[in-house]
């Protein structure tokens, strides 16, 4: 048995399809599921239970001997819009009861940490332990996953394997549910199904040019791929970055959005708002050499790539993975 938090959300969803096509039927599927759009994410997969998140931890206590796994990718993923406590509550506190959980029990445990714990980058994008105390990330969802691993790292009882994983900017199926926390290709899909053209950030750095900001760019199979290798290979505890280890820029993403649509290249480049201007990301990048030093071999999914598989064969007709 194998446990999914956050089963109905968009990375959990896409996880859920890759047990199933590996041919994991008994996976248990935790959420709040008070969201029609999110449920959605789970309808024709194989599941054996479904429990809800106030639930979990006490359903682990009476079900823990079957249990092979846990995937807790359950969060508030919003970047805004909430007090502390919510962050606290669901990201901190609610992790640590997993955690605390899988140590009583003996149970390996992968989690969703992000990229968002690295800030502006002012100490790089190298998933090192050391430098997490230092990071200062920009919003209270990247100070809460932060929080979380700061915290993991000093605890003298940990699950006999543990990995953290910092995700970079992850786009691909299943996230209709997100409103404006889907991604940049989502919102280009939508933009241009509906207007023709694409609007983006005018640079206001003079080493950048005008759509030239970058980020790194993954491609969420590539995430199932990964936490598959992960569940099989249970050693070498840690956190890790999630990427692809090459930066791209807004203008390489919207050129494909355009490209996979069948759709004239209009791109329009609007004034960054000045609330957001100081605190602008212009360049991220995962470094990889972590987790290609345990042995994941496996290339990642190119821009050009991830962007024509989500955009023919899930956006324009509405599809889940």
């Amino acid at each position: 048995m194998i446990i999914v938090t956050g089963a109905a959300g968009f990375i959990g969803s896409n996880l859920v399809s890759k047990l199933n096509s590996e041919g994991f039927k008994d996976i248990v599927v935790v959420d709040d599921f008070s969201h029609p759009d999110k449920n959605k994410n789970l309808e024709g997969k194989t599941y054996s239970q479904k429990v809800h998140r106030d639930d979990f931890i006490e359903w682990l206590e009476v079900n823990q001997k079957m249990v092979q796994f846990v995937f807790h990718m359950g969060a508030r993923s919003a970047t805004t819009g909430f007090p502390k406590e919510i962050y606290d509550t669901l990201n901190l506190n609610y992790s640590k009861a997993v955690w605390e959980i899988c140590v009583k029990y003996g149970l390996p445990l992968v989690y969703a940490s992000s990229a968002a714990t690295y800030g502006l980058g002012e100490f790089g994008y190298d998933d090192d332990h050391e430098i997490v105390e230092k990071l200062k990330p920009l919003n209270l969802y990247g100070e809460s996953k932060n929080d979380f691993d700061k915290w993991a790292l000093k605890q003298e009882k940990q699950p006999y394997f543990w990995a953290g994983l910092k995700f970079f900017n992850v786009y691909g199926p299943n996230e209709y549910h997100k409103g404006r926390m889907a991604s940049v290709i989502l919102h280009a899909f939508n933009q241009i199904s509906e207007t023709g053209k694409m609007k983006l950030f005018k640079s206001h750095h003079p080493d950048f040019p005008d759509g030239g900001q970058t980020r790194d760019f993954v491609y969420v199979k590539d995430l199932s791929d990964i936490m598959f290798f992960l569940m099989n290979q249970r050693k070498d505890s840690g956190l890790y970055n999630i990427g692809t280890g090459k930066g791209r820029t807004f203008l390489d993403l919207t050129k494909n959005t355009f490209k996979g649509m069948g759709v004239p290249k209009n791109i329009e480049f609007i004034d960054t708002p000045i609330d957001i201007r100081d605190k602008y990301q212009y360049f991220t990048q995962a470094n990889m050499s972590k987790l290609r030093s345990i042995g994941y071999d496996k290339p990642f999914t190119s821009l050009e790539d991830g962007v024509a598989d989500y955009v023919k064969n899930y956006l324009i007709d509405h599809n889940y993975n």
